[in-house]
């Protein structure tokens, strides 16, 4: 990370339509891996609670709700501050 960037700016980054594929495939894997990583970057404790609950029970809502605000607003947004 050379130039002071963090991870999930440099997913952030990323062309839309690569982001809104790597949601539809792999889009709990990838929602809950990045509500980790931010937790790390901004120690919001409830991005990480979101993060682990991605991964066990509800993360068919997490991967709808994400693919949607990624179509719309070019981002991961809900539970991820």
């Amino acid at each position: 990370m050379a130039n002071n960037t963090n991870i999930t700016e440099m997913y952030e980054n990323l062309p839309k339509i690569v982001k809104v594929l790597l949601q539809i495939f792999l889009g709990s894997l990838i929602g809950g891996v990045y509500r980790i990583i931010r937790f790390v970057e901004t120690k919001n404790v409830l991005t990480l609670v979101a993060g682990i609950l991605n991964f066990v029970g509800i993360g068919l809502i997490f991967w709808i709700v994400d693919l949607v605000t990624e179509i719309t607003k070019n981002r991961i947004t809900f539970l991820a501050a």
